[in-house]
Order: structure tokens, then C-alpha cells, then sequence
């Protein structure tokens, strides 16, 4: 009777450890955290709470400050753990049912956790709109900036995204990213953080979240499109729908950062630079924020048309190969015109000869 060989585990922060354990070791991270709020720490609060340097009197309106980097920090944490657990018990079950293979593998993950986080911002984010009346008026963008303070909902909303965007770094070391795949990665996940954190820094998360609820919505729909047609290679019709609304969004965004930037904070009662009031309505900052959002709508522009024609080409092609292989059997081929022929002289297919045919004729 043979004895079964027991997997050895790996060293102890070795690689492959930290990144079998790295949910587990995440948790304990935040455990602690959250243990010393039992013995009422002080500074614990600065992890878990959303905190400010000044804080509004009689309304709970919140500022910006150097302590949410804590915040950020411990939200972190909890992104990783909830991407390990999507992974774990919804994503890893699907494929196994699927057998795709490992390039379909690596997109198919990386579709399924953005899927959620895009259905779960676009929803936050609507609510906010909805509350704070943000889309309905477009001269709220401007009117009364620095937009210094913010609601609760609004603060916590960018401390999640740039958490959760931050912990998209390490996501591609636990999760074994190809390396040809992190390039593209770190290409989107740079300028989510980059946009995002410049709008709450810049006092522009109204301008923000504007933009980010649309754009969300289009990514929502082509990562589902994605997921859909893993499963069945025959369900694109969600490709043709993105395609437009990305178009839409890309114009939207467009529109009004030109109008926010062009002509919304130039006419603004509050001109000048001071970090202080956290104003940074001067010439300089708004044609900086309008090149590179124009630059990045051009890139994503660039990237659209380029899948689009490769997608197109790719049609084309298997069109062609399925018009030659249910080609029509009534076109003689090359060997059936060689066969009718010698010498240069072509046979007639009628069995009679010339002078039958001639008397015939008379």
C-alpha cells in the first residue's frame, strides 16, 4: 500500500507564501485595526473614520487632509480582502465550469472583479447625484469653487476609489498577472488614480463624479459583454451597444470639461492660487486639467478605433474563409476546363458529329 505524497507548503514569506496567504495576512492587518477600537485607541479613528482638519459647523461637511492617507490605507486593505474573496467563491467556481484557457482565464478575472466594482460605483454614484442635484444643474460644476467642503457620501466615495484603485497594484503580483497583460494594467489603473486623486485634491469632485458615473456605466457594459461572451462565443449584440455609449461618453466628458475649464471657472467670483482655501482657479491649473483629460479621451479614442478595426478585420476574415468553403458546385473548376479541352480545340458536349449537325441544319 502506497504512501500519498503531502504537498509541501512553501517557506515561510517566501513568494508563493505571501501570495497563497496575502487575503489571510490582509485580514489580520485589519483585525487588529479594528481590535483596538475595543480598547477606544485614539488613533485608530484615523484608519476608519472620515476625518478633516476642520469640519463645517451645525452641517456634517467635510474637508480633505493629510489623515486620510490612513484612511485610505485601511480601506485598502479591505479591497484586497474582498477581492480575494470575489475571486475565491464566485470567479475561481465559474471557471471551473467553463474550461477556458489561461489567456481567456487571466480576462475573464480581470472582467469579473471590475464588473463588480463598476455595477456597485455606478450605483453609489447615481445616489449621490440623485441626493446632491449635481447633474441637473451643469452651472454647479463652478458656481461657489473652491467646492472645499463635501457631504459624507461624496468624501467617502473618492476615499473608496482611490483605495480600491491603489490596491490594484498589488492585485497584479497576488494574482499572477501575465506579463505581457501588466503594461496594459498599470496603463488604466495610473490614470484612474491620477484623475481621481486630482479631482479631490483640486476641489473638483463635483466635475468628477459627474464624469466618473457615465464612464463607469460604459465599462460596466463591456466587461459584462465580456463575461457573456466567454461563456457563449455567439453573444456579441452587448459589443454594439458599448461601442455607441462609449462614443456618447467620450463626447459628454469632452463637453463639459471644456465647459468647466473654458468657460465655468474663468467667469467664477473666486480667481487666484492659495493652498490655504484650497483654490487653484489660475490660468496655469485649469489648461493642465483640460490637456489631460483631452489627452486621455484621445488615447482611449486611439485604443477604441484600433479594437474596432481589428475586430472588423477578423470578420472579414472568417467571412471570406466561409464563403470558399460553401463555394456553389455549378462553377467549373480548373481541371473540369482542362478535361474539355485539347489541344487547344474545345469539345462540344452534344454526341453528334459536325456533319450530322450540318445536314441537320439544311
Amino acid at each position: 500500500m502506497g504512501f500519498r505524497k503531502k504537498n509541501k507548503s512553501p517557506p515561510v514569506l517566501s513568494h508563493e507564501f505571501v501570495i497563497q496567504n496575502h487575503a489571510d495576512m490582509v485580514s489580520c492587518v485589519a483585525m487588529i485595526i479594528l481590535l483596538g477600537l475595543m480598547f477606544e485607541v485614539q488613533f485608530v479613528f484615523l484608519f476608519i473614520c472620515m476625518l478633516s482638519d476642520e469640519r463645517a459647523e451645525q452641517v456634517n461637511l467635510y474637508q480633505y487632509g493629510p489623515k486620510d492617507i490612513a484612511t485610505v490605507f485601511f480601506y485598502l486593505l479591505i479591497a484586497v480582502i474582498l477581492h480575494a474573496l470575489i475571486q475565491e467563491y464566485i470567479l475561481d467556481k465559474m471557471n471551473r465550469r467553463l474550461h477556458l484557457s489561461k489567456t481567456k482565464h487571466s480576462k475573464f478575472n480581470e472582467s469579473g472583479q471590475l464588473a463588480a466594482f463598476y455595477l456597485l460605483s455606478f450605483i453609489w454614484g447615481c445616489s449621490i447625484l440623485t441626493a446632491e442635484e449635481f447633474a441637473t444643474n451643469p452651472t454647479f460644476l463652478w458656481e461657489g469653487y473652491p467646492h472645499t467642503h463635501m457631504v459624507f457620501q461624496v468624501k467617502f466615495f473618492y476615499i473608496c476609489q482611490i483605495a480600491y484603485w491603489l490596491h490594484a497594484l498589488p492585485e497584479l503580483y497576488f494574482q499572477k498577472v501575465r506579463k505581457e497583460d501588466i503594461p496594459r494594467q498599470l496603463y488604466y489603473i495610473c490614470l484612474y488614480v491620477f484623475h481621481i486623486t486630482g479631482a479631490y485634491i483640486l476641489n473638483l469632485h463635483r466635475l468628477g463624479l459627474v464624469l466618473l458615473v457615465p464612464h463607469y456605466l460604459v465599462e460596466l457594459l463591456f466587461h459584462a459583454s465580456r463575461l457573456f461572451y466567454f461563456s457563449d462565443e455567439n453573444k456579441q449584440k452587448g459589443f454594439t451597444l458599448w461601442a455607441l455609449l462609449f462614443v456618447i461618453a467620450r463626447l459628454l466628458t469632452l463637453t463639459l470639461s471644456v465647459l468647466t475649464f473654458g468657460f465655468g471657472l474663468p467667469r467664477a467670483e473666486n480667481q487666484g492660487f492659495s493652498l490655504a482655501k484650497g483654490n487653484f482657479n489660475v490660468l496655469t491649473i485649469r489648461m493642465t486639467c483640460l490637456a489631460a483629460i483631452c489627452l486621455t479621451q484621445a488615447w482611449m479614442m486611439w485604443k477604441f478605433i484600433n479594437f474596432q478595426l481589428k475586430k472588423w478585420r477578423e470578420h472579414s476574415q472568417s467571412q471570406a474563409s466561409k464563403k470558399k468553403a460553401f463555394s456553389p458546385k455549378s462553377k467549373p473548376h480548373k481541371k473540369d476546363l482542362a478535361r474539355g479541352s485539347a489541344n487547344g480545340v474545345v469539345k462540344s458536349d452534344d454526341k453528334t458529329s459536325p456533319r450530322a449537325r450540318k445536314a441537320k441544319a439544311s
